[in-house]
């Protein structure tokens, strides 16, 4: 069968030559990614902070404490976070895909058999198709068809869906990104704190035991008539304040004991036989590695994200004012058959339909127009979504900074109290072997030692704790 040539109206044909054309502004990134001066360093940087930029992966392993290493591990294998963030990028991903298969053209097969009894109305059907009751007349029809539509992207609105969808996809995976950052900070963080704890647990329960013996003696002494009721009370003062200080430690180191569990998303309790047997508190490198606000920017998933969110609200402009202008559709037909099962097969039967469609909503009252003004808004509202995600990692990071480097100094001092500490206690028990000194002063010595000793644990760990936030800051732990 032969079909006629349809030649498309000049019209259509000069719609088609602006299918290149895309509607919308184009994104150029936003002003404030620019790169920075690499002069520019943070200002408040400790001295012994390095500009070289850092490696963007497993930052804790510089902690050098296995048993983190293997957390890190198990929680980002685990953790419902991360596996809530990984299925957002899943959606986002499937959305790309659907955005790119309504860009091209729509295929439907259909098969029809219809049955039809029509009172009154002569057919042309035999005899033997007719009823017996009367004048009502019964039909048959076969047929086999297939259909097909395709809108023309004139003006880009589809591949400015297409531009939006792929940045969903990246903001997405820079979601997933971030939620690692956290995660590991959050991990490192309750794991200093448990270690801390335990190692605070240890030296109080030894400070107990001398305030103990110290108010042993004391009560012997008040018993020979050489020291006063007064000065029993105070040893037993003293041993009741360290006794009532152990019990929120006790209950600080089940609580990080939980939620390291929970982090590795694990049942609470489950890591306790791996965790109970008491380690010192990881210590930071002696030298960090800061980089620059430029790589800053680079680095950091949150920024990512929130950059990757404005250059998919600039494309939906696009989507937007392509809908304001004319569209071009075609839609196609074929098909084949009859009254007779046997049409089904002959070509005779066969027929087909073109046809182009033009339409256009010139006349909508402002609903487009309030379309595209509500993409911009959305578009004005990301830029500034954006900026402040950058003024947010610059302040965390001077912060991060500046208290990591006054925390450093603070540990410092704190050891040398201890160190200070220590050499009383050696004097005196000198003196106490020496004869000239109690072994209650000698207990009172052991015990500032002690509580030097705790001090030091304490410090310590809140300047780990510093420098884990300070790599939080930083956007590392993830790749």
């Amino acid at each position: 069968m032969r079909f006629p040539q349809t030649v498309l109206p000049s019209a259509i044909l000069a719609l088609l030559a602006l299918a290149a054309c895309t509607a919308g502004p184009d994104y150029h990134g936003p002003e404030a990614a620019r790169p920075v001066s690499p002069a520019a360093q943070f200002a408040r940087a400790p001295t012994d902070a390095s500009a070289q930029a850092p490696a963007s992966a497993a930052w804790w392993t510089a902690l050098g404490d296995p048993v983190l290493d293997a957390l890190e591990s198990r929680a980002l294998a685990a953790n419902p976070g991360v596996a809530v963030a990984e299925a957002r990028v899943r959606q986002a991903r499937a959305s790309l895909r659907t955005e790119r298969a309504n860009a091209l053209p729509n295929v439907n097969a259909s098969a029809l058999y219809v049955h039809a009894t029509v009172p009154g109305v002569d057919l042309g059907s035999s005899e033997e198709d007719s009823s017996e009751g009367g004048d009502s007349q019964s039909l048959n029809f076969y047929n086999l068809g297939f259909d097909a539509s395709w809108e023309v992207d004139l003006w880009g609105g589809r591949r400015r869906g297409m531009e939006a969808a792929r940045a969903e996809v990246e903001a997405a995976q820079a979601n997933v990104a971030d939620a690692q950052v956290s995660l590991t900070a959050e991990i490192a963080q309750a794991y200093v704190n448990l270690r801390d704890r335990q190692q605070r647990i240890a030296l109080a329960q030894q400070a107990a035991a001398r305030q103990r013996e110290m108010l042993r003696l004391t009560e012997q002494r008040h018993a020979q008539g050489t020291a006063s009721a007064l000065e029993v009370e105070q040893q037993r003062n003293q041993l009741e304040q360290s006794d009532a200080a152990l019990l929120p430690l006790s209950a600080e180191r089940d609580a990080y004991l939980n939620a390291l569990a929970t982090l590795a998303g694990e049942a609470p309790g489950a890591l306790d036989a791996m965790l109970a047997a008491p380690a010192p508190v990881p210590l930071p490198p002696a030298q960090v590695a800061v980089g620059d606000p430029a790589a800053l920017l680079r680095r950091r998933p949150d920024i990512r994200a929130a950059e990757r969110r404005f250059a998919a609200a600039t494309a939906r402009i696009g989507v937007a004012e392509a809908a304001r202008f004319p569209s071009l559709s075609f839609m196609g037909l074929i098909g084949i058959g009859g009254t007779d099962p046997g049409d089904l097969v002959d070509l005779d039967t066969l027929a087909a339909i073109a046809m182009p469609r033009l339409s256009w909503s010139f006349l909508d009252f402002g609903r487009n127009a309030a379309r595209v003004g509500q993409a911009e808004g959305a578009r004005d509202e990301a830029a500034a979504q954006y900026r402040q995600a950058v003024l947010n990692a610059l302040r965390d990071s001077e912060d991060a900074l500046s208290r990591f480097g006054a925390r450093r100094l603070s540990v410092a001092s704190a050891a040398r109290s201890k160190a200070s500490a220590d050499r009383a206690a050696a004097l005196v028990r000198q003196r106490f072997e020496a004869g000239t000194a109690t072994r209650i002063q000698l207990l009172d010595a052991e015990r500032q030692s002690l509580a030097a000793a705790q001090a030091l644990t304490q410090g310590t760990a809140a300047m780990t704790a510093d420098y884990i936030a300070l790599q939080k800051a930083l956007g590392l732990g993830w790749r």
